[in-house]
């Protein structure tokens, strides 16, 4: 199958949507409220400042994405961008489809002078997903990450 990997547009916000529901469950066995998650996703697509979807797309259908959110490095002067909500559907993994989008996110982050680098987290109990990221050079060598949400 070839991929096609491209910026998510209004039209993917039912795909974004479904994938975000199955990847929470799936990582996290949480299931998101809906109609919040609905409005999030909007919002981003609506507002390209709160974050970025790319979106990969085989035989004319989503079948993976992942976000980019940005985060200011005084250290760097540069942007960070953080990737989160990586997901694949079950049927295409071991693909390369998630190379895929992570390369075509490192080739832009490569040619900017104006981001200084990725970083993403992951749970530690995702094993599998730690072996991929690591088999693309990259470690959690640096960081823990710690957090406090509200409910």
């Amino acid at each position: 199958m070839e991929i096609l990997i491209r910026d998510a547009v209004l039209s993917d916000h039912s795909h974004i949507v479904d994938f975000q529901m199955a990847m929470a469950l799936e990582t996290e066995e949480l299931i998101l409220e809906q109609n919040t998650l609905s409005k999030g996703v909007k919002a981003v697509l609506e507002d390209p400042s709160k974050a970025r979807y790319f979106i990969a797309e085989g035989e004319g259908k989503p079948v993976g994405m992942l976000m980019i959110t940005t985060e200011w490095s005084d250290w760097r002067n540069r942007w960070v961008w953080w990737i989160q909500s990586v997901y694949i559907l079950p049927e295409c993994r071991k693909m390369g489809v998630y190379k895929m989008l992570y390369e075509h996110v490192r080739v832009i982050v490569a040619n900017s002078d104006s981001i200084g680098g990725i970083r993403l987290y992951v749970d530690r109990r995702n094993t599998r997903a730690q072996a991929v990221y690591t088999n693309l050079g990259m470690n959690g060598d640096h960081y823990a990450t710690f957090e406090w949400m509200k409910e």
